[in-house]
C-alpha cells in the first residue's frame, strides 16, 4: 500500500511551486540573489514545515499511522482500550521457627525482597497459619509494575523486609509472572482492527483471536483453530516466542469462558502450542572483492540468523521454512548460503517450531 499523505512534503516542490506562481502573477522572472526571491524560498520553507505539521495531524486519525495518545482515541471509538502495565505475582511462603499453640497471622502488606533488595513484593491478603503447622503460603505482589518482575525463580525472593513475630524465614515457592509493560503501538493497533470482531460472541477465528490477545500484553500471537465440530483449540505464544506459563493460560481460559464471550455450545481448550524441534545448520561464503567488509559482514549474518530464529518461534502454526533463512542471510551480505538444516515442514496449528541447536559455518571468500 503507497504511503498516505496530506500534503506535499517535498520541499524543493513547494519552493518551485511558490516561485512559479509568484512569477505567473507579476510576469517577471526572479533570479537567484533577486530579495524578493530569497524572501520567497524562506516562505516556501515555513510553507514546508507546516505541511509535515498538516501531514502529521492526518496521519494520527488513521489507524495505520496513529501513535500514542491519538492511537488511543481511535481504540476508544471501538470500544478498546490500550492494556494497562502490570503488576508481578507469586506465591510466598512464611516458615515458622516451630509449631505453635496459637494461629499465627503474616498481615496484609508484608513486603519481601530479593538478596539484593531492588524487587519488593508486598503479600495482598492476611495470611493465617493454623496452629501447629510450620508455614503457610499466600500470594504477593510486586511493588513496581512491569515484565521485569517476572522470571523469579522459586528461592528468589527469600528476604523479609517487614518483620513478623514467630516467623523464621520467608522464599517464594513459585515463578513471578504476570507483569507486563503498558501495551505497544504495534500489538494495540492489531487489537484495534480485531476490534469489530469483538462485536460478537467468539465464535469466529478472529473474534476468539481478539479476546485471547486481550487478556495479556506478552501473548505475541495465538493460533484458533477446532480439531472437530464445537470444540475450540487456543494456543497462544509470548513475546520473543516463548510458551505461555499457566498463568497466562488461566488469564485466557478466564477470558474466553465468560459467558457475553464464549458460544454456548463451544468447548473452549487453552494450552501451550506443541514444540517441533528443528536444527539450524548453514554455511555461507563472502564476495572475494567484499573481504575488506568480513567483520560487519559476519556480524550482519550472525543478526540475519538471529532474526530468522525469532521469526520461526514467534507464530503457532508457521512452517519450517529454510527459504527465509536464506534470504536473510543474502540481504545481510552472504554470497552463498548452504543450509543442511532444517528442511522445509509444514504445522499444524496447534504446533511451534523451536530450534534446538545453532550451527553457522564461514566458508571463506569466493569470486564471483
Amino acid at each position: 500500500m503507497s504511503e498516505i499523505s496530506f500534503a506535499d512534503l517535498d520541499p524543493a516542490v513547494v519552493e518551485t511551486s511558490v516561485l512559479t506562481t509568484y512569477e505567473n502573477i507579476a510576469q517577471t522572472t526572479l533570479y537567484p540573489g533577486d530579495p524578493v526571491r530569497l524572501f520567497l524560498e524562506a516562505l516556501a520553507y515555513l510553507i514546508a514545515l507546516q505541511n509535515n505539521a498538516i501531514n502529521l495531524a492526518g496521519r494520527q486519525n488513521l489507524l495505520a499511522y496513529a501513535e500514542q495518545g491519538h492511537l488511543d482515541e481511535i481504540g476508544k471509538v471501538v470500544g478498546t482500550d490500550r492494556l494497562n502495565d502490570r503488576h508481578a505475582q507469586l506465591t510466598q511462603r512464611f516458615a515458622l521457627d516451630g509449631p505453635q499453640l496459637f494461629a499465627v497471622i503474616v498481615p496484609a502488606g508484608t513486603r519481601v525482597t530479593t538478596a539484593d533488595a531492588r524487587r519488593v513484593f508486598a503479600t495482598d491478603m492476611d495470611l493465617v497459619i493454623p496452629p501447629g503447622n510450620l508455614f503457610g503460603d499466600t500470594v504477593a505482589t510486586a511493588e513496581e509494575s512491569g515484565m521485569s518482575l517476572n522470571g523469579l525463580v522459586p528461592g528468589q525472593v527469600n528476604k523479609l523486609i517487614d518483620t513478623v513475630a514467630y516467623v523464621r524465614s520467608t522464599a517464594n515457592v513459585t515463578t513471578s509472572a504476570l507483569g507486563a509493560d503498558v501495551e505497544s503501538d504495534e500489538r494495540y493497533r492489531e487489537r484495534i482492527q480485531l476490534a469489530p470482531e469483538s462485536y460478537t460472541c467468539a465464535g469466529p477465528v478472529e473474534a476468539y483471536r481478539f479476546h485471547a490477545l486481550a487478556s495479556h500484553q506478552d501473548i505475541a500471537d495465538v493460533a484458533v483453530w477446532a480439531p472437530e465440530p464445537g470444540h475450540v483449540d487456543v494456543r497462544p505464544v509470548t513475546k520473543g516466542g516463548e510458551l505461555p506459563g499457566e498463568e497466562v493460560l488461566n488469564a485466557v481460559r478466564e477470558r474466553l469462558s465468560a459467558e457475553d464471550v464464549r458460544p454456548l455450545t463451544d468447548t473452549v481448550t487453552v494450552a501451550a502450542p506443541e514444540l517441533v524441534p528443528f536444527e539450524i545448520r548453514a554455511s555461507w561464503s563472502l564476495l572475494k572483492s567484499d573481504s575488506a567488509l568480513a567483520s560487519s559482514t559476519t556480524a550482519a549474518v550472525e543478526t540475519a540468523v538471529e532474526r530468522y530464529r525469532l521469526w520461526q518461534r514467534s507464530k503457532p502454526g508457521r512452517d519450517i521454512n529454510p527459504t527465509r533463512l536464506i534470504s536473510l542471510m543474502q540481504q545481510a551480505g552472504a554470497r552463498r548460503v548452504v543450509v543442511d538444516a532444517p528442511a522445509y515442514t509444514a504445522l499444524e496449528d496447534r504446533q511451534l517450531a523451536r530450534e534446538s541447536s545453532v550451527t553457522l559455518t564461514f566458508l571463506g571468500v569466493e569470486d564471483e
